[in-house]
């Protein structure tokens, strides 16, 4: 028989109490406040905490660095230069103006010296390229206690240092273990509810149920990244029948979203771990999961979104039409297909606050598990979800007129930079038909002007 040393017992006796706290801590403050939707207000105390924490340390930083006299590297606001939008006729006549004596005439020729316009724009664009920083992780004004977060992070002081030292500590030692504990549960609890859920007869009662462990296991998993969201406008959200839109910044897009709603997604079969939590949702939900070789197939993908939103029983779709992940500071081109099936779309707008944690995923410089690495290491998400008023397309709209006009209305409640640029150019070249355009549009500025004075 084995016996254990009255040391090795105290240990043990110790561990399991520790456990045991810790497992009612969790239950108590975490997953029960989950299941009903409430919070103690924990998190909103840690988040005005830790902006206290981040003023002083900026502040510090600042002044260490006037004392060695460093020049501190401030970036641009919202990551862009402000410029007035201007025609490429009124732009070229503007040059002709001030450096010609041709001021008082407004006809446009060809002229050799507009070659230099379109270099100093074609430098211009590579200097302040408004695309491909949005591929990029937003620049913060402050420090975090992030190293990755600042181009200034460099020893100033001891104190800071220090300050630094232990924040590594209580992210990695003690954020870290709980975060990946909770969202273990979240996932466990998801794929188990869902599929003992799967095997009741449909109907009210398994739809009620179906609903609520969605929910909680979202909440739960909201929890684990320490999210602090704050929903704006809940009488416009999604209601059965039609599509929910939104910028996508991550893929904790989801998450966000479905912690406070009941949704349908639509996305392609996965295997693996992701296959097993598929698999395990639809048993309980009508979502819309396509095999790879059905993803590329337009029509076969409309037909699929038609017939769900046609049954207005059956749950708003979830979808991100920009089809990449953008870093918070802009929305770029939505593709037209969600918009073409005739339903009602739900805008919904969602912007992150950089301060306590970088939500972009960059998808071509992390993979999935280095990325969910640093939201876990994070010290917290926080963001802000806006439901706009339901949009339907008008009689004289095409779908990219649509889209466009639902894009502008969710840059313009999240405060982000409203691009036309399509978010497929973070993996593929520049395509001709853009190229194109201006030639075209200096063309029909030059011809056009000849058949004006032809006909005079």
């Amino acid at each position: 028989m084995f016996l254990l040393l009255p040391f090795d017992s105290l240990i043990v006796s110790l561990l399991g109490i520790s456990l045991t706290v810790l497992f009612t801590l969790l239950l108590v403050f975490i997953i029960v406040p989950a299941v009903f939707g409430v919070s103690f207000g924990i998190r909103k105390l840690y988040m005005k905490t830790l902006l206290k924490i981040f003023a002083w340390a900026t502040l510090r930083m600042e002044r260490g660095a006037k004392e060695k006299n460093h020049q501190l590297y401030k970036p641009y606001t919202n990551g862009i230069i402000a410029k007035d939008p201007t025609s490429l006729e009124e732009e070229i006549k503007e040059i002709r103006r001030s450096g010609s004596s041709k001021a008082l005439d407004n006809t446009l020729e060809f002229e050799l010296s507009d070659i230099f316009y379109f270099c100093r724009k074609g430098v211009e664009t590579i200097m302040d390229d408004e695309v491909t920083k949005r591929f990029s992780a937003e620049e913060l004004e402050s420090w975090n206690l992030l190293s990755r977060t600042n181009y200034n992070f460099q020893y100033i002081s001891l104190r800071l240092t220090v300050l630094w030292g232990l924040g590594v500590l209580i992210r990695y030692c003690f954020l870290l273990p709980l975060r990946i504990a909770l969202a273990f549960t979240g996932i466990s609890l998801l794929v188990v509810g869902t599929t003992v859920v799967g095997y009741l007869p449909n109907g009210r009662f398994k739809e009620f149920l179906s609903k609520h462990v969605h929910l909680m296991c979202y909440r739960i998993c909201v929890r684990a990244l320490t999210a602090i969201i704050t929903y704006h406008d809940r009488k416009n959200r999604p209601r059965n029948g039609g599509i929910c839109v939104a910028n996508h910044t991550s893929p904790i897009d989801v998450i966000i979203l479905a912690s406070d709603g009941y949704y349908a997604m639509v996305g392609q079969v996965h295997g693996g771990l992701m296959g097993v939590i598929q698999r395990a949702m639809v048993k309980a939900c009508p979502h819309v999961w396509f095999e790879r070789s059905e993803v590329k197939d337009r029509h076969l993908v409309a037909k699929r979104l038609t017939e769900h939103v046609q049954d207005k029983s059956k749950l708003p779709i979830l979808i991100f039409p920009e089809g990449t992940c953008i870093n918070n500071t802009s929305v770029m081109m939505f593709k037209k297909g969600s918009f073409e099936i005739g339903a009602t779309v739900y805008p919904v707008a969602i912007k992150y606050d950089p301060q306590f944690g970088d939500a972009f995923w960059n998808s071509s410089k992390y993979g999935m598990v280095t990325y969910l690495l640093r939201m876990m290491t994070s010290w917290a998400i926080v963001c802000s979800v806006w439901y706009l008023p339901p949009m339907t397309r008008e009689a004289e709209e095409d779908a990219v007129q649509f889209a466009n006009r639902v894009k502008s209305a969710i840059a313009r409640q999240g405060g982000l930079v409203d691009l036309l640029w399509d978010g497929g150019l973070k993996r593929e070249k520049v395509k001709d038909t853009f190229k194109e355009e201006q030639q075209k549009l200096y063309s029909k500025m030059i011809v056009g002007n000849h058949e004006d004075r032809s006909r005079s």
